[in-house]
């Protein structure tokens, strides 16, 4: 499939994944400026980027840029060449199995977009809902009711219908992140009803939103997606899913090093291997697996 249809299918599916595309290429390589290829979060890698041994370095630091949800230039050079300095925004990695030659390969992480539970039918909840998606937010809106399983953040709004339960599903769901729309007062007879304990009331904001004196339901709207922002960008509010966290540190767990050159190598079906007296050895490429066993051959 070509790339951009297949970036379409991952994004209509909701699926993160990296976008890596060669911006730079210096013979001897394999790979040529343009080429392109989707790495999953399982180290998947779908495209051509280069040769094994340039996969091994993308993988890795594909995986890195999903953590961070940065984007990342990764410069690959062969062994004691290293021209390129280590700059913000760039890596570095010296891969003693390149013939030659040097490449930069800009890793661009895809994730979807963070969704937000948005409860309530009224001036101040249509406003919320209008400024979500102008911020990019997955909106799921209801006047009741609803799963809020999978979201970042649950904005309750719905000014004295069912918020109780409501708030209750979001803390079973283990939404980081519960907005109230309330009065103090009003706010903290709700949450009386409801015998949480400490760390589930530390997840509750009653009023919702930063203290801004908001009044109009817009200005409500800027204080309530001010404070999720905040708490995205500097307050360690999970903006992954779950399933995501779990994929990369699945893969974190099947990395070993390989014995010849040193590279950090993400073990799978197709990666180089030797079994060597009851022990498995795994390689960055078939030339350092065929220098192990020459160094050990009679």
């Amino acid at each position: 499939m070509e790339t951009n249809a297949r970036m379409a299918e991952l994004i209509d599916r909701k699926q993160p994944f990296v976008h890596a595309t060669v911006v730079r290429a210096e013979p001897p390589t394999s790979a040529h400026t343009g080429d392109e290829a989707i790495v999953l979060p399982d180290g998947t890698i779908e495209g051509f980027v280069g040769g094994q041994c340039a996969e091994s370095s993308v993988r890795k630091a594909a995986l890195d840029a999903l953590r961070s949800e940065e984007s990342v230039l990764l410069r690959v050079l062969p062994d004691g060449q290293a021209q390129f300095p280590e700059a913000p925004g760039a890596t570095v990695v010296v891969n003693p199995c390149l013939s030659g030659g040097a490449m930069e390969i800009f890793l661009a992480p895809r994730l979807p977009a963070a969704r937000l539970y948005l409860m309530g039918a009224n001036p101040a909840a249509d406003a919320v809902a209008d400024l979500a998606r102008t911020l990019g937010f997955q909106l799921e809106r209801v006047e009741e009711g609803g799963r809020p399983d999978g979201a970042v953040a649950a904005v309750i709004a719905g000014l004295g219908g069912n918020e109780s339960e409501s708030i209750r599903a979001a803390l079973d769901a283990g939404v980081g992140y519960i907005g109230l729309v309330a009065s103090r007062i009003r706010g903290a007879s709700v949450l009386a009803q409801l015998g949480l304990d400490e760390a589930e009331r530390a997840r509750i904001h009653t009023p919702a939103g930063l203290p801004i004196g908001a009044r109009t339901p817009a200005e409500i709207a800027l204080s309530i997606l001010a404070q999720i922002v905040q708490g995205i960008r500097l307050g360690g509010l999970a903006r992954r899913s779950p399933a995501l966290d779990a994929a990369l540190a699945a893969a974190a767990q099947d990395t070993v090093t390989d014995p010849i050159c040193g590279m950090t190598v993400t073990v799978r079906a197709d990666t180089p291997r030797v079994e060597l007296d009851g022990q498995t050895y795994w390689f960055c490429s078939a030339g350092c697996r065929d220098r192990f066993e020459n160094e050990r051959s009679p």
